[in-house]
């Protein structure tokens, strides 16, 4: 058996590693053979799927410094047919790849928007007068490097080695415990695993209305191990509300609180059942 698995390209990105980790868990825990397909974004590597062009995408979810990906929430919302079926979490470094002689010289670093935003205090503290130019991944601006000697890049150790640019920094994060949450998602459904992943919307903003939904949990002692909103896009001060609980669509408690939250929202999206991946990176 094979799988195509999308992620966010090019070469040497945190999301290749993270499609890299899960191809060597396919293979020896499901003997299951996987080829990686890099795309130019996150958006569209979940659009593939989506499109059947991939069978699986590994995405960012959660970063434990920047919290969450919100163009991976935003797409599942959208989706009728996206899934989350595994998760596994990877250990984050943050290299400054440069042709400059010092960091002084710098005066451009380039990189994703996330690394940029894990990496804010120590840019802030060592690199006040540069200009910060976002990317689409982390390794995108690489290919400016050599016509820029005073530019940088933010990006893993290993792009460093794949495009053999040297290291100013080794690691710059702003956190020791910097660790991201990457889901595997597919248009298959998925009603096994250890943790839920949902979302809904309010039928009208009134006192009580959020509180009643999460009621609904803490009335049969269920978890809940995360609760995010996001806006609806449709008006200001509306939501739709991310949770990630504690136990399976298959439970008779989980059955009988879907049920009741199906009665009080405007709509209800499960995403399927997932499990913790035992990958250390």
């Amino acid at each position: 058996m094979k799988l195509s698995l999308a992620y966010l390209g090019p070469t040497g990105t945190n999301s290749e590693t993270a499609a890299l980790a899960y191809s060597a868990w396919l293979s020896d825990s499901q003997q299951v053979a996987a080829t990686l397909n890099p795309h130019p974004s996150i958006a569209l590597a979940m659009q593939s799927v989506i499109r059947g062009e991939a069978d699986r995408a590994v995405v960012p979810i959660e970063n434990s410094i920047e919290g969450s990906v919100t163009v991976v929430l935003d797409t599942l919302w959208r989706s009728p047919k996206l899934q989350v079926h595994q998760e596994l979490t990877l250990p984050i470094c943050h290299g400054l790849l440069s042709y400059a002689d010092s960091l002084t010289d710098l005066k451009t670093v380039y990189s994703h928007p996330q690394a940029l935003a894990q990496c804010q205090q120590w840019l802030e503290n060592h690199l006040p007068q540069v200009q910060l130019v976002p990317t689409k991944s982390t390794t995108d601006g690489i290919q400016l490097l050599k016509n820029e000697p005073t530019a940088a890049v933010i990006s893993a150790p290993r792009a460093a080695k794949i495009y053999e640019i040297p290291l100013l920094e080794t690691d710059i994060k702003d956190s020791p415990d910097n660790c991201t949450r990457f889901w595997i998602v597919s248009s298959q459904i998925s009603d096994r695993g250890s943790h839920l992943a949902l979302a809904f919307s309010l039928p009208h903003n009134a006192p009580g209305a959020l509180v009643k939904a999460l009621e609904i949990f803490a009335r049969r002692n269920i978890n809940l191990s995360k609760i995010e909103s996001r806006p609806t896009k449709r008006s200001l001060g509306e939501y739709i509300f991310f949770i990630d609980l504690e136990g399976n669509s298959h439970d008779r408690q989980i059955r009988d609180a879907l049920a009741d939250l199906a009665a009080c929202t405007e709509v209800l999206k499960v995403f399927g059942n997932y499990n913790l991946l035992p990958i250390a990176g």
